[in-house]
Order: structure tokens, then sequence, then C-alpha cells
């Protein structure tokens, strides 16, 4: 007991002068990574003269720290860890020398040890090679095996010669520490000099920030922006002078390019979804919104480019995958491409339409319905002439004629695939033509259904309501009769006849017996001649006298001032039939209903859970068109059916 006794305070004497031996890094596992032996074993001479700190201090070790130094490193195969000899020196060497003595005593201890501060390459959080040995810190729960092992104990080699050299080493590191506390008075000394320097630089930049700003004439959100770019900060002037010149350019691309008198006001601004839409637009070649016409957009290569810069579908699995995506908006590539198909629809429905196309729009009237109900078109009549009230006498109901005409709507429509393969292989000049397709069928459709009132049923036209075909030639004082068909081929006699028949139909007074064909007379003259192609020189020279070119014709007085033109049908293919039908400003009777617009719509689906998508690899292109197509009086309208066309 009596020895163990003497032991302990023979170490605790050799603590006090300041030497351990330590062990300094084992093998294993510290921090996430793992140092093997053979690493450790291969940096050994790296670890002499380190300096041992209070704490870690990576970022900027300070003298005050400071606490000790170690030397003589070896390899210990036993622990598999580097011991070294460390002396106790600095500012924290009795700190060390107090938790060194703590750490070897018997009892509870804390947990201080020694972290090693090192520089290594690494592979899959395997050190390969220690580069650099920063320092060894005594610190709390040390992360990799570092330890005080034992005191010193210099009395067993010699009590003498340990007190001889402990005079000359004391006297050795107090001019050390001496000379390293004066370098840290310089150095804080230093520092506080060149915070006063950047804080006279940071006042004259801010001088010169508003002065700047001042000169820049920018709008103030431009010079709030740029101010809270510089504020508080030390600059170099060309920084600040190329963000001003960006803050122009900015407000510049803001204004479009007009003129700014003054203090600049931005008045055009436009969204990512905006000039997506113009890039779109101008790669499809549809006409742009209005007012969006200056958008300086980005010009897109081709569809793929596009499909690919907002869906980031990479594999075309036909999905949306907003993190491989090149840009982040609300905008989506279906809306975007419909958008412009639908233009392009609208631009061809146009190019169609002074084409010939439109035909029937001068000959019937378009109407919106706000739902897809059975269309009942009432045609409201004349009172034919107001009867006589004698003095004191009751006044007599008015007789108030109508016709009720009905109509269906009918939708038209159908598909085209998209399909990856096609936007994969770039073929926008295919999707272009596609909408242009869309619009053709659609008017097309359109075209037939009026041009089928003329030619349907033998060229008598649809059942109406009176019980009678549109076209018959039974007398109007028959329930049924109409009086406008006529078998005289096209002339300038048969049109004045024609005209003539028109002009006297009586006005409806009450669709029944007594009552047919009494009313007063429409006297309104046919505006439109319609016909085939191939009768179409011939009524224009019936309509337009000058284009007549037979000596004996009088075109100086024939159908000179009476108001005419030709309408050529496309879908007529009897070459010799003809029809008359007055202005429907002033007499309707054909008339067109449509539910969602005149032109068909064009939808996109593209979805990768859409069946299409999933099973077929293709984005649908869907056109719809609901229609309804009737005729509400006969008395405006006229057919001439010719034996042998």
């Amino acid at each position: 007991m009596k020895d163990e006794q003497n032991r302990i305070e023979l170490e605790l004497q050799a603590a006090e002068s300041g030497e351990f031996e330590i062990l300094a890094i084992s093998a294993g596992l510290g921090n996430g990574w793992e140092f093997p032996a053979q690493v450790l074993q291969e940096s050994v001479g790296m670890w002499d003269k380190v300096e041992c700190y209070l704490d870690h201090h990576m970022a900027q070790r300070s003298v005050r720290n400071l606490a000790g130094v170690l030397y003589s490193p070896a390899w210990d195969a036993a622990r598999l860890g580097i011991v070294a000899k460390l002396r106790a020196v600095g500012p924290g060497a009795q700190v060390l020398q107090a938790l060194g003595a703590a750490m070897l005593s018997e009892g509870v201890k804390p947990k201080v040890g020694f972290s090693a501060d090192v520089i290594f390459t690494a592979e899959e959080r395997r050190a390969r090679k220690i580069l650099k040995v920063n320092s060894v810190d005594l610190v709390i729960d040390p992360a990799r095996g570092g330890a005080f092992l034992r005191a010193l104990n210099q009395l067993s080699e010699g009590v003498n010669e340990m007190e001889e050299v402990k005079e000359t080493q004391l006297e050795k590191d107090a001019q050390a520490v001496k000379v390293l506390l004066d370098a840290q008075k310089q150095q804080d000394a230093l520092t506080a000099e060149a915070e006063k320097a950047r804080a006279v630089r940071v006042q004259m930049c801010g001088y010169l920030l508003e002065s700047g700003l001042s000169a820049a004439k920018l709008p103030e959100p431009v010079k709030a922006r740029i101010r809270a770019q510089f504020t508080g900060k030390a600059f170099e002037p060309a920084d600040l002078v190329t963000a001003i010149e960006d803050g122009r350019k900015l407000v510049s691309e803001l204004t479009g390019g007009m003129v700014v008198n003054g203090p600049g006001h931005i008045t055009e601004m436009y969204t990512t979804e905006d000039q997506l839409q113009a890039a779109v637009d101008d790669m499809l070649g549809a006409p742009r919104e209005p007012g969006q016409e200056k958008i300086k957009a980005a010009r897109l290569s081709g569809i793929r480019e596009f499909y690919l810069l907002l869906t980031g579908d990479q594999d075309f699995h036909g999905g949306y995958y907003p993190q491989r995506a090149k840009l982040a908006t609300t905008a989506d590539f279906t809306g975007l491409t419909k958008n412009a198909l639908n233009k392009i629809v609208a631009n061809r429905w146009q190019q169609l339409g002074l084409a010939g196309y439109d035909w029937w729009n001068k000959v019937s009237v378009v109407e919106h319905f706000n739902n897809l109900n059975t269309i009942t078109g009432t045609l409201v009549g004349t009172v034919g002439t107001l009867p006589v009230v004698a003095e004191g006498a009751d006044y007599t109901e008015l007789v108030v004629g109508d016709s009720p005409e009905t109509a269906d709507f009918v939708k038209y429509g159908g598909y085209i695939p998209l399909t990856l393969e096609l936007i994969d292989r770039d073929e926008t000049r295919k999707l272009r033509a596609y909408p242009a397709e869309l619009a053709a069928a659609g008017i097309r459709r359109l075209s037939g259904l009026v041009a089928a009132i003329f030619s349907g049923t033998s060229g008598t036209g649809p059942l109406m309501a009176d019980t009678g075909r549109l076209f018959n030639a039974t007398a109007v004082t028959t329930v049924g009769g109409h009086a406008n068909l006529l078998t005289a081929a096209l002339s300038g006699a048969e049109w004045e006849t024609v005209s003539t028949a028109i002009y006297n139909q009586p006005m409806l007074v009450k669709g029944g017996t007594g009552y047919a064909g009494v009313g007063p007379k429409m006297a309104l003259n046919p505006r439109y001649m319609l016909v085939p192609r191939t009768l179409a020189l011939t009524a224009k020279q019936i309509l337009y006298p000058e284009l007549a070119r037979e000596a004996t014709y009088n075109y100086q007085n024939q159908q000179r001032g009476d108001v005419g033109d030709v309408v050529v049908v496309p879908e007529w293919t009897d070459t010799t039939d003809w029809a008359a039908a007055c202005d429907p400003a002033l007499a309707p009777a054909i008339f067109v209903g449509e539910r969602f617009g005149i032109m068909p719509e064009i939808f996109i689906a593209n979805d990768e859970l859409n069946g299409a998508v999933f099973t077929n690899d293709e984005h649908r292109l869907k056109v719809r068109h609901f229609l309804a197509v009737w005729v509400n009086d006969y008395r405006p309208l006229h057919k001439s059916n010719v034996a042998g066309g």
C-alpha cells in the first residue's frame, strides 16, 4: 500500500513538472471516418513538434490556448496507435497539468482526452493517407483514441539531472511564451487597424453608392435592388457601374423600347408564360396574342426542344418531371400547345372563308346557345292589316302568325395522334399541319350542312313544321304550300322570275286553314344567287352586266341598281340547279346554332396515366364541334331544280 502511495506522489510531482506520455491517436472509427493502423504508422514522423491547444480552434488558433508541444513520436503496436511525449508549455499549461494529474489519479474522472486535427485523403469514408497534422488538442469526449498514458517519472532517471534541466527549460518556455504573446499583440493591433480602415472604406463606398444611384435616374424599385446589393459593404467602383448598367438594360427591356422622358416608368411587362406562348406561336406559325407582338421570345428549334424544356420527360414516358424540367413555370406543354393550335385553327378558318368556304355565313344567321337542349326556332309573322275599330266598340284580338321549327345539336369531331415518336423525331412541320387540317374539316362540315338544306331530299330540302317540304311548287294558300320551286335553267329572265316570286311571297299571318297565304307581300328582292361552280360565270354575267359580251346585250339597264351577289356552293354536284336567298339581316331563313364557338375546339390529352399515352405512346389532338342547322322560314329562299343536271 505504501509503495502504491509513493508511485502516485511521484507521478503527481512529474505532472506538475509538465511532462506526460500520451496516446495521440489510435486506429479505428472517429467522426464517421475510419483510420487504419497502417495509415497511422506511415505518418509517425509528422507528429513531432506538433502543438497542443485547449479545445479545437480550427478557424483561428490563438496563443492564449497553447498548452504544450509533442515530441519523440513512436508507433505502439500494442495500442495500435501513435504515442508521444507532451511537454506542457504556454498559457494553457497549468490547465493541461491539472487535467493530466486528474486523469492519472484514482476515482471519478472527466471525459477528457486528446483529439487530432489532421488533413488526409479518403475513399468511401476510409482514410488513405495523412497529409498534415495541424495539432493534437485537449478536448472533452475526443473522437478517436487520444488519452493520457502516464506522467513521465524523470526522478527514476536522476532527480538532480531533472532539476537542472527544469530551470533551463522553464526559462526557454517563458521566453517562447513572451515571443508568442508579443506576436499576438502585434497581430491584434494590425487587426484593429485593418478594421478601422475597412470601416472608412465602407463609409466612402456608401457615399459613392448614393451618388451613383442619384445620377443613374433609375426607377425606384431598381434603385432599391442595387442599394440592397451594396449597402454596408466595401466594393470596387467597377462593380457598382456594372450593376447600374444592368439595371438600365432591365428597364429598357421591360419598357419595350419606348421613349422615356424624365424619370422612367415601366408600362409593359411580360411574364414567363407570355414569352413561352409567343415562342410556341412562332414555332408553329400561329398568330401571336394581341399585345404580345413586341415580345422578344427565344427561338425554339422544334417541338422536341419545347417538350423537354417544359416536361423534363427525357425518357418519353409521357409525363411531367419537374426535377428535370429546365423551366419553373405554371404553364404546361399541353396548355401552350393547345392555345397555339387553336389560333392556327382560327387563322386557317379565316383563310378558307376568304377562299369561299364561308358562303354559308352570307345566307344564314349564326346564334350562340348556352346548353345543348333542343332548339325551338319560333318565327313570328305579321298581323296583316289593322282592322277598323268603330266608335265605342271593343278592340278585337290581332292574329299573330308563328311557325315553330325545331333542331337538335349534333356533335362532330375526331382526333389526330401526336405520338411520342413524332416529338422525338422533332416533326414540327407535321404538327403545324394538323390544326390546319382540323380547321378545314370543320368549315367543310359546316358548309356541307348548309348546302344540304338546298340539295337534300332530291333538291326539295327538309320537312317544315307546316308539313311541307322546304321547296315545293304548291300554292301558298294551301297549308304546307311554299310556291318557291321552279325548274327553268339559269338566265337573266329566269332570275327576274324568281326575284318576283320572292318579292310577292305573303308574310306569315297564321298557320291554319283560311289564313294560309293571306298576309301582305314580303316585298324583298333576293340578295344572293347560289350556284354550283359550273354556273359561276353565267351568274356573274347576269348580276354583273359589265361582264357580258353579247352585241345585243343591254347591260346598261339589266339588273343595274339591283342588289345582288353570286355565291358558289362547293358541295353542290348538280351542274344546273341554282337557288336564291334574301339578305338574312332583313329576312332570316337559315340558322346555324353553336354551343362552344362556331369554330371547332382542340384539346390535348397528355397525362402519362392517360389511356392513349399508356397504351399507344401518343398524345391525342381531339377536335370537337357542336352544331345545329335548321330553316325557320321558307319565304326568303327559292330553288330551281333543272332537269338533266
